[in-house]
Parts: structure tokens; C-alpha cells; sequence
């Protein structure tokens, strides 16, 4: 996907939210137009598949997985321990106190990006912060994730190592990273490193 393409990804549903999201009763704060065009362009709203995935396994308890597809998509396949809040009902006010709070790292997802980042871009308008988006959604989460491709023998150790953690995170989760390929990578490939982000501080004064 080029550049541009990539923007009008952004950029095409922003005005769209902004003017469908209602004003916050509960809140003195929301962003403005400008303000939320900032942060999405920074895009540090995104984590990745390898990050979801270490904290899966891991049975991170600090964050939560929302599915953000139609309930049907979601009762056929979803992540391990996500729940199911549709976008159109994102704004509903049975899904206040999940999407509104500070306890939890919230991270949503959908088939690809666009509606995971949409919903992000509502409850950003609304002014709540602890919401993030799984970079490429479910189609590169199997992709990267449940279907990785094996690196060749000869490339750099850090992209060995980081097949080598896809592989077993596949194999964790039920991939099929555990019998497409059994082509022998270096020995003692080092354990690539999972950054995480760490949580945003809500504002003094909600202001």
C-alpha cells in the first residue's frame, strides 16, 4: 500500500467520525479535529502481531482484546480471550466502562486495520486513552503469526530469531507454523526483543 493510500486510510473516515461522535457529557475533554489528526498520523496507536502475540502467551493480564467485527465473524474465529464489541456499537453505553478506564491496555482489532483504527479514532474523540489497534488486523496476524515464512539460512541473525519466536507463537496458538516448514535456522539465535508500549497516564484535571 503506498503512501497515499494509506493516508486517505486515515484520513477519508476521520471527518466522518468527527462529526458523528456526540459530545462528551461526561468528560470536559475531546479532541479536536486537528488534535486527532495528529496522533493518527503519528500512528502510535498500532502494536504489533509479534507484540499481541508475546503478551497471549504470556497470559498478560494488563491488557484486553476487543473484536470489533460482526458477531457472527467473531463466533466463527477470534483471538484467544477477546471479546466481541462490533463497531457499530461502539458508542453504546453497555461498552462505557471497558473502553473508558485505566486498568486495562485495551486493543482492538477486526479482519484488516480500517474499522479497528476507526474505533480507535471514536473513543479518541470521546477523550478516552487507553486504546490501541493490532497493526494489519487478523489477515497479517495469520500471515505473521500462525503462517510465518522461513527466513533463508543466510540472513541476519535478528530476523531468524524473530521467525523463530512465529514459529513458536503459532504453534501456541494453533498454527500452522509448527509443520509447514522444517528447514533448520541458526543454533543459539537470540530471543528477539518485544517492546512494549507502555501505558498512557490519563490527564490531571481531565482537561
Amino acid at each position: 500500500m503506498n503512501v497515499r493510500l494509506k493516508l486517505a486510510a486515515i484520513f477519508i473516515p476521520l471527518g466522518l467520525i468527527i462529526a458523528a461522535v456526540p459530545e462528551n457529557t461526561t468528560k470536559a475533554y475531546k479532541l479536536t479535529a486537528e488534535e486527532l489528526l495528529e496522533e493518527a498520523r503519528g500512528g502510535a496507536q498500532f502494536m504489533s502481531t509479534d507484540e499481541i502475540a508475546d503478551m497471549v502467551i504470556q497470559k498478560d493480564p494488563s491488557f484486553q482484546l476487543i473484536d470489533v467485527r460482526a458477531q457472527n465473524d467473531f463466533e466463527k474465529y477470534h483471538l484467544p480471550n477477546a471479546i466481541n464489541i462490533p463497531l457499530t456499537d461502539i458508542l453504546s453505553e453497555d461498552w462505557a466502562d471497558i473502553l473508558d478506564q485505566d486498568v486495562k491496555m485495551n486493543v482492538f482489532y477486526s479482519n484488516g486495520t480500517m474499522k479497528a483504527n476507526e474505533a480507535w479514532m471514536i473513543t479518541r474523540q470521546l477523550g478516552f486513552e487507553n486504546n490501541y489497534v493490532m497493526q494489519g488486523g487478523l489477515n497479517y496476524w495469520v500471515e505473521t503469526i500462525l503462517n510465518p515464512t522461513a527466513p533463508a539460512s543466510t540472513s541476519p541473525d535478528e530476523e531468524i530469531a524473530r521467525y523463530d519466536f512465529r514459529k513458536g507463537a503459532g504453534m501456541a496458538l494453533g498454527g500452522g507454523g509448527a509443520v509447514t516448514n522444517n528447514k533448520s535456522t541458526k543454533k543459539d539465535s537470540p530471543k528477539p526483543v518485544i517492546k512494549r508500549k507502555k501505558k498512557k497516564k490519563r490527564a490531571a484535571g481531565g482537561c
